[in-house]
């Protein structure tokens, strides 16, 4: 470029920006990615959680027994019942940045907001945003837009009890077609219950309680039948925890820091798996395998400390943080190695039963993992020579040029079936963050199969390489994995199938929020001047209604069938995903055997009902899962 054409560098090029205008322009450093909803860590629910923390911090220091939430039509409703928020600071605490208590470690003692910005964000994002405050019988209140105060009012008499309403409408410029799934906000309520025994939140005229902490939520989580042993559960001054092991494959935890989710872990759960191997080693005198003695634990902990430290404002990171500010303090690590060699120690030496089961489960984990030994030696030399990223994985460049890990939340995973279909996806994806993996055929049912059938069977051994899932779930590449079929009977045999392979072997994917299932339109109806992708026959009928006269119609069979061009739209920002989720009253092997078990009326009433394809391929399903499905 020559120098007459490069952008000039001069005092014109410097801006300083206020803080409504930062967290519009950069909104992703303040609340995660955006997103439509179908994520269960997209901004939307961020937006609720900021508002959430205050509320909890209230009912933490003491103050408020009972949240009330409501939503509809993605207008947000949350009223607490703590202090409330001093009068005469409403408009300051939740529109000038760096402004709180939580500065005050004597008012607020273990907090998670600490940084002055969660409520400023959650008002700079929504197109219509309400502060009151009600205090000893006086409230006054405040309304925004993207920010910027429409109305203030002045100090009024009130007779509503103490504590703050918050009321939020996310912008639909900034959240494209976004919607809130139910099961996403009770998981978030539910882990807020389990934080705060005795807290009441009411989510939509339900209501939700917890009275004895982690147990109750492993107890939601697990399945008494399958666990090994009865669930340990350990509290002590600013730590609690609970585990047992069962009979998946894989690890499961969940972590918090004075009450935040850390859905990515840190330093205290990496702290919390360490201790569990080094007590288990120490107490049997044996040096098992880390990897033996954590297989099918199922575990989570909690901690509250003074200023923790997380790595991003969305805080699902504990980053290394001392138990308290003072010099020389306890760190966390030695703190929760402590804990857990005391009191686990001492737990096992109490109750014999539950020690002679985690033995057994442990010397059960070590003789598979012996046996899949030679297998997965052959298996990765086989992935080697089968040169997965020209065969069968065409890889996005965000791993080809080794970027961080933390910028994977862009990251997605088609997998497909068939060369035309994954030759539509590949030509209209987006190659900088979308990869797409090409199923040959149908995949295996491996429903009661063992986890060596995942490296003698050549699809799934390159597919777990190519989600570089072999080791553990710490290293998947791809924060979305999309299982994209045909909306026939063949794809949703297909989507059945693969649905099976994760659920058996890689759970975690599924409970992490990773999986997803990809929407693509049933239906094209348009005249000369207008085309509408459809992607039911609802839609299908209103469109034909709003295009009037006779407009062609065509039904899309196979994704081979939408043209590259089209397909654009359809997985770009635009994109339409419906998230598998797992019920927390469900276990991994009910759904499976409910699904892929002898067939029952119970499941083809299911599949009737539930199918979005055209009532006159039901009956070819119904016979499908009767007969094809279940052949293993």
């Amino acid at each position: 470029m020559s120098e007459k054409n490069e952008p000039q560098y001069n005092e014109d090029s410097i801006r300083s920006l206020d803080w409504k205008e930062h967290i519009r322009l950069r909104p992703g450093m303040y609340i995660g990615k955006l997103g439509d909803g179908a994520s269960a860590d997209d901004g939307i629910y961020v937006l609720l959680k900021e508002v959430m923390d205050n509320s909890i911090d209230e009912y933490a220091m003491g103050h408020g027994k009972n949240i009330n939430i409501s939503i509809e039509e993605g207008k947000v409703m949350v009223r607490d019942f703590g202090r409330g928020i001093p009068l005469g600071k409403v408009v300051d605490v939740v529109s000038k940045i760096n402004t709180g208590a939580k500065y005050d470690s004597k008012a607020f003692q273990k907090s998670v907001g600490l940084n002055g910005v969660g409520t400023k964000a959650v008002n700079a994002l929504s197109t219509y945003f309400k502060v009151q405050a009600f205090r000893d019988g006086e409230t006054a209140w405040a309304e925004f837009e993207r920010g910027e105060v429409t109305f203030k009012s002045g100090i009024e008499k009130s007779e509503e009890k103490n504590g703050t309403l918050i009321i939020f409408e996310p912008d639909k410029t900034v959240f494209k077609n976004y919607h809130y799934i139910s099961q996403y906000i009770e998981s978030m309520i539910w882990n807020y219950c389990y934080l705060n025994a005795g807290l009441t939140i009411s989510y939509n005229r339900k209501k939700f309680i917890s009275q004895n902490g982690l147990l109750d939520l492993l107890e939601r989580k697990t399945d008494e039948e399958t666990n090994r042993y009865p669930i340990i559960h350990l509290k002590g001054e600013d730590i609690e925890l609970a585990m047992t092991h069962g009979n998946q494959y894989g690890e499961e935890y969940s972590s918090f820091v004075n009450g935040q989710n850390t859905t990515q872990g840190g330093t205290h759960l990496s702290a919390f798996k360490e201790a569990i191997v080094k007590t288990v080693r120490d107490h049997f005198g044996k040096d098992y395998a880390a990897e033996d003695v954590r297989a099918s634990v199922i575990g989570a902990i909690s901690i509250r400390v003074q200023e923790p430290v997380f790595e991003s404002q969305t805080k699902t990171k504990l980053g290394s943080v001392t138990m308290s500010p003072e010099e020389n303090a306890q760190t966390v690590r030695s703190f929760i190695n402590d804990f857990v060699k005391e009191k686990l120690d001492n737990y096992l030496h109490m109750h014999t039963e539950t020690k002679d089961a985690l033995k057994k489960r442990i010397e059960q984990s070590e003789r598979e993992r012996k046996e899949l030994a030679g297998v997965k030696k052959l298996a990765n030399e086989r992935a080697k020579k089968a040169n997965l990223h020209n065969k069968k994985l065409r890889d996005c460049r965000f791993h080809l040029t080794d970027q961080k890990y933390e910028n994977r939340l862009d990251t997605t995973l088609f997998i497909t079936e068939g060369d035309s279909a994954s030759g539509s996806i590949t030509k209209a994806r987006n190659p900088e963050t979308q990869a797409v993996f090409s199923l040959r055929g149908k995949p295996l049912n491996c429903f009661g199969l063992s986890k060596k059938v995942v490296y003698e069977n050549e699809e799934f051994n390159l597919l777990q390489h190519a989600l570089d899932i072999e080791a553990d779930m710490e290293g998947l590449r791809y924060n979305q994995v999309v299982i994209a079929t045909d909306a026939d009977v063949d794809g949703s045999h297909i989507r059945l199938l693969l649905l099976t392979f994760f659920l058996q072997f890689f759970p975690e994917i599924v409970r992490e929020g990773h999986l997803f299932i990809l929407q693509t339109p049933l239906f094209r109806v348009r005249n000369k001047k207008k085309t509408i992708y459809c992607y039911s026959d609802e839609e299908r009928q209103n469109a034909i209604k709003e295009l009037g006269g006779r407009p062609e119609i065509t039904r899309f069979k196979g994704l081979g069938e939408i043209s590259p061009g089209e397909f654009e739209e359809f997985i770009g920002k635009d994109i339409r995903l419906d998230p598998v989720i797992l019920e927390k009253e469900s276990t991994v092997s009910k759904i499976l055997g409910y699904f892929m078990g002898k067939n029952t009326p119970e499941r083809q009433k299911f599949i009737i009902e539930n199918l979005k394809i055209e009532k006159d391929i039901i009956e070819d399903v119904v016979e499908a899962t009767s007969d094809d499905l279940i052949e293993a």
